[in-house]
């Protein structure tokens, strides 16, 4: 399949510097051009804590796309697929660091573990007031009793904005720990491909899905999930995957779910919306009310056919941090709104 870019080498460097001219909320680092910072400078740089993350490329709009007020401060971009280096992540560090310190965001793969500790080791050696957060929600990746040893998946969302808004109302560096801590506790996401994405390096496909199967529970990588089952209407896929989610991680009768609806990059919004809808419906049909959701292509594979559901079971601080204003590129406007409270 042909792709459009200029060359290998280039790629994403090209991809960078289109990004921060297209978006004034963002700009290259005086450090590492790698790094992607706010362009506004802060107003009170020694009592905030900054938050940045950093991640293979060839997955956007995460992560860069979400630098911006009441989110990250900066994100560290790696090439295509690739953890940034440690290295690379120090610098990403020493960007933005200040008296506050500073929380690096970690999705759990193996290579942005090690190098992300890494960095951290680095800093301290450095003096600079720095800690790692590792994010971690995909179900299908290891069983409850050890959920330390998922893998991150687009649920890892729900902690980028809830403590990046919690960072912006000035909560030190141990509440934003807890915080993002009790977050991930309370997060559960499942996948399902239709269709691999191409890798821009390869020309390949990711992986081998057989006609008219769905693989439930594949990482943002291809990497392998809990099963499949055949293609059919979208409505018993989604009870499905609910049902995955929630005997994971109940929710009892009468509680609330905030709802991420991610897309893989070759899903349309025909196709999320819908599943969007099943999805209320299918919580509903247990009690439980859909709200505040973030529907649409977030955490991407190229073109990989396919969606997330991740489910957030909230408290009222962090449903508060959820739907509180941001300006990034990419970070949709959540609302608590309904169709009651507008008419």
């Amino acid at each position: 399949m042909t792709k459009l870019f200029n060359s290998q080498e280039t790629m994403v460097d090209d991809m960078i510097d289109g990004f921060v001219s297209a978006f004034p909320q963002v700009k290259r680092g005086q450090i590492d051009p790698r790094v992607v910072v706010r362009s506004r400078a802060r107003k009170d740089p020694d009592r905030k804590v900054t938050v940045l993350i950093g991640n293979g490329s060839g997955h956007e709009p995460i992560a860069m796309g979400f630098v911006g007020q009441g989110l990250l401060d900066a994100n560290v971009v790696g090439d295509v697929f690739a953890a940034p280096s440690a290295d690379l992540i120090l610098d990403g560090i020493r960007e933005v660091n200040g008296t506050a310190g500073t929380l690096l965001l970690i999705s759990q793969h193996s290579g942005d573990v090690i190098n992300g500790r890494a960095a951290i080791m680095l800093a301290d050696d450095e003096k600079l007031n720095a800690r790692a957060l590792l994010m971690y929600d995909d179900v299908a990746s290891a069983p409850p009793e050890r959920r330390q040893d998922r893998r991150g998946a687009p649920g890892t969302m729900f902690i980028y904005k809830i403590v990046g808004a919690a960072a912006e109302a000035g909560l030190d560096l141990d509440g934003l720990m807890a915080l993002g801590e009790a977050v991930r506790d309370r997060t559960v996401s499942l996948s399902a491909a239709i269709s691999p994405g191409i890798s821009p390096l390869t020309g390949k496909p990711m992986f081998k899905l057989p006609e008219g199967e769905i693989f439930i529970g594949m990482g943002v990588h291809g990497e392998p999930g809990a099963g499949r089952m055949p293609h059919g209407p979208v409505d018993r896929l989604v009870e499905t995957i609910v049902d995955k989610l929630l005997q994971d991680r109940p929710i009892a009768a009468g509680g609330r779910a905030a709802v991420i609806i991610n897309g893989m990059g070759g899903t349309t919004l025909m196709e999320l919306y819908t599943i969007w809808n099943e999805t209320s419906k299918a919580l509903a049909a247990r009690g439980i009310t859909a709200i505040a959701p973030m529907v649409g292509s977030f955490v991407t594979t190229q073109e990989m056919g396919g969606f997330s559901i991740s489910l957030l079971e909230p408290t009222e601080q962090m449903l508060d941090y959820w739907c509180e204003p941001s300006d990034s590129p990419a970070f949709p406007k959540v609302s608590l709104l309904t169709q009651e409270a507008l008419s």
